[in-house]
């Protein structure tokens, strides 16, 4: 008889688990991410045992990782931090298309990764969707023209198709990102939906230039909910944006 595999709901993190959760996916490459902080936070995610050798088992949503004993205080290699990372995203537990028609989403995006929260959940865990080669792919974006058009690019799908399923349902999108034009994933995202994804841009309530690498999730995510408050006792008229949010680390606020 097969054991069904127990899922861990998303576990809301604060304090040193949050800075060493966001550390492991810092761009570039977290230099002080220490072994004792990353073993802490796997305790809080799932379950941590000893194995053979002094090696560390840990297991989270039917996914296992396998840490060796640490050579040094902090986690030096590249590599190491690339398995943390990618055991972290083969573990989350994505959540299912919602029904709730007032769900308010908010994704964060730039050209290293995409977080998805729910604004109204404090705390949680975001989705994050890393695209492959990163660096690579945006290089080829930025030198299309027709990308701007909305036509099909070199592959934006590696990237942008992942987004866009995860947020897929009901519900309205809010959207922050960095940078104008084709700078600016968050501006070529919100593009390539209208022509990919029609359902999905149809649902995006607006976009919001932010310096989001000076803003930690609990501050997006205020900030989301101050944006939300102001469209629904607005209710602006098509075509216009709702009352603008205090200007400290936003502007351009759009609307389809």
């Amino acid at each position: 008889m097969n054991t069904p595999t127990t899922e861990t709901a998303p576990t809301p993190l604060t304090g040193s688990h949050r800075r060493t959760y966001d550390a492991i996916f810092q761009h570039p490459i977290s230099r002080n991410l220490g072994w004792h902080d990353v073993h802490a936070l796997f305790r809080q995610l799932g379950t941590v045992e000893e194995v053979a050798n002094g090696k560390l088992k840990v297991t989270r949503n039917g996914q296992t990782l396998v840490l060796h004993p640490p050579r040094t205080k902090d986690v030096a290699e590249k590599d190491e931090v690339m398995s943390l990372r990618h055991f972290l995203e083969r573990s989350e537990t994505i959540a299912p298309e919602t029904d709730d028609a007032a769900a308010h989403w908010l994704l964060v995006i730039d050209h290293h990764e995409a977080r998805i929260f729910r604004s109204e959940i404090q705390g949680a865990i975001p989705q994050r969707i890393l695209p492959p080669e990163p660096e690579d792919y945006f290089r080829h974006a930025y030198n299309s023209k027709d990308f701007s058009r909305g036509k099909d690019k070199p592959d934006p799908n590696s990237f942008f198709e992942p987004v866009a399923k995860a947020l897929k349902g009901n519900g309205q999108i809010l959207v922050f990102g960095a940078g104008k034009g084709m700078s600016s994933a968050m501006e070529q995202f919100v593009a390539w939906s209208k022509t990919h994804h029609p359902e999905v841009a149809a649902r995006i309530i607006g976009s919001v230039t932010v310096d989001e690498s000076h803003l930690t999730p609990g501050q997006l995510l205020a900030k989301a909910r101050d944006f939300y408050a102001n469209a629904s006792t607005a209710s602006p008229a098509e075509g216009t944006s709702p009352p603008p949010l205090q200007p400290d680390s936003m502007s351009i606020v759009k609307t389809r």
